[in-house]
This record gives structure tokens, C-alpha cells and sequence, in this order.
């Protein structure tokens, strides 16, 4: 965990949802917060309502993470403002649900640039910064869908794997030169994630609450864990994919993911 107060703690996809809760659950710890979106009139709400509420600086940068230069520009944006990241929380990200050959191509593509390279290439930017201090943490945001294969959310399942066995790596190769890294694997939040998608298949299993979600992954940080899965039933559901054959569990997940209605547009599902 990051030493000091007043320190920068930057948060992508930080308009609604897990990412407020994490912005003002820093800015409540004293950090001062870099709020990244799209959306910019929620974005200066927030930033408003934190500097408001708890006397620390919210610097806000709107921004597309889905546009390959998109890290780039934010990285300079820092410096520019003369910003030196300590904390980075990669939350960002969204979902497509259905066939996957009905999913729009365009569409897939900006879930992997965002859900992937937007989350490596930030990380690749700001790690650097905090090995030079010999402090700071990363958490990449990642789900329960990363532990097996996701009939109906291909691509996004992939991408979550992805963050999941990245983050772990990270984590290896960095726990002793003073920087923390935490995969954070939620299920099913509530949040406008599934509001978008208009498919209740989706969503599997209770939704637990964003802020619920921000706690455990403070507590993990806190205790050193690579990474956290919120709640008991999620944690458990992740571990049997082990012991389950991965052909039985494909056809357990593609039952409870596959679309009720045939012949329904697929729809995007955001964070």
C-alpha cells in the first residue's frame, strides 16, 4: 500500500460505479485523485464533490482509452500538470454479450484495446515512476469471468484472463522492489454495466455492491494477496473451475450465458 498522504492515485473508468467508489474511498484516505473517463460533466461532479468533501486536490482528464494513443496522452497529460502517479487503478473496461459472430467487429476490437492494451500500456507508463520510489501499487480490475472460458462473452472473458494472468505476473516480478500489484475479480456488481446490456443472462449469481467491491480489494492490498475475488460464493465458484472438466464447466457457463432471445441484436456492456 502507498505510504504517504497527499500522494496520486489516478483511476480510469471513473465516472460511476466501482471507479467512484475507489475514488472516493482514496480521496477519503487523504489522496489526491486523477478521475479518467469519456464523460466529462460527471467526471467534474465528481472531482467537485471530492475536493468539497475532503480537502484534497481532483484533477480531471477526459479521455477515449479505447484510442491506441489514449495512454500516451494521458501519461503527458500528468506530467504536464506536474502529476507523479503513485497509485493506478485500471478499471476501465467493457463487455459485448452474444453469438460472437453476430457481435459487431468494430466493437470487439474496442473491447480488447480498452480491456487490454489501454490497461498494459498504462501500466507500462506509470510502473517505471513508482520503481523509482520504491513505492506505489497498481490494481487492474479484472472478474470472475477471467477463471473459464465465457460461451456468449468470448472476447470479454478472454480479455479478463488476460488482466488476471498479467496482474499475477506483475505481482511476481515486483513484490520485492516495493511496488504491490492486485488483480481484482468481482462477479456480478451494481453498477450500469448490465443496465446497457439489457440481457439479465449476463449477470450471474447476486450482485454484490460496488462499495462492498472496493473494500475487499483494499483489504487484499493491505494483506499483499496478487489477487481478490468479492464475496464467498464468487471466491468458491472460481476455485472449482479447477476440480470441474473444462468441458463440463463450458456447458454450465454457455447455460447461464446464453441469450434468452434468438435473433436479439447484441448489445455493449460498459464499465
Amino acid at each position: 500500500m502507498i505510504k504517504e498522504q497527499h500522494q496520486w492515485v489516478l483511476i480510469t473508468g471513473a465516472s460511476s460505479g466501482i471507479g467512484e467508489i475507489f475514488a472516493l474511498e482514496m480521496a477519503s484516505k487523504g489522496k489526491n485523485i486523477v478521475l479518467v473517463a469519456r464523460t466529462e460533466s460527471k467526471l467534474n461532479q465528481l472531482a467537485e464533490r471530492i475536493e468539497r468533501t475532503y480537502q484534497v486536490r481532483a484533477e480531471v482528464i477526459v479521455s477515449d482509452l479505447s484510442e491506441v494513443e489514449a495512454p500516451q496522452n494521458v501519461y503527458e497529460e500528468c506530467q504536464n500538470r506536474g502529476i507523479h502517479i503513485d497509485m493506478l487503478i485500471n478499471n476501465a473496461g467493457f463487455a459485448t454479450h452474444g453469438c460472437f459472430e453476430q457481435v459487431d467487429g468494430s466493437r470487439q476490437q474496442d473491447e480488447i484495446m480498452l480491456n487490454v492494451l489501454a490497461l498494459t500500456n498504462m501500466t507500462h507508463l506509470f510502473l517505471p515512476g513508482m520503481l523509482q520510489k520504491k513505492n506505489g501499487a497498481v490494481i487492474n480490475v479484472s472478474s470472475t469471468a477471467a477463471f473459464q472460458p465465457d460461451p456468449y462473452m468470448a472476447v470479454y472473458g478472454a480479455t479478463k484472463a488476460f488482466v488476471l494472468s498479467f496482474t499475477e505476473a506483475l505481482y511476481e516480478e515486483n513484490r520485492k522492489r516495493g511496488v504491490q500489484f492486485l488483480a481484482l475479480c468481482p462477479g456480478s456488481t451494481e453498477t450500469s454495466f448490465f443496465d446497457v446490456v439489457g440481457a439479465d443472462e449476463a449477470s450471474v449469481g447476486k450482485r454484490d455492491t460496488p462499495e462492498h467491491v472496493v473494500a475487499v480489494a483494499m483489504r487484499a492490498l493491505e494483506s499483499g494477496k496478487p489477487y481478490a475475488v468479492p464475496g464467498a460464493r464468487n471466491y468458491w465458484t472460481a476455485q472449482l473451475t479447477r476440480l470441474i472438466p473444462r468441458k463440463s464447466m463450458l456447458r454450465i457457463v454457455g447455460s447461464m450465458l446464453r441469450p434468452r432471445s434468438e435473433g436479439v441484436k447484441p448489445k455493449k456492456i460498459q464499465t
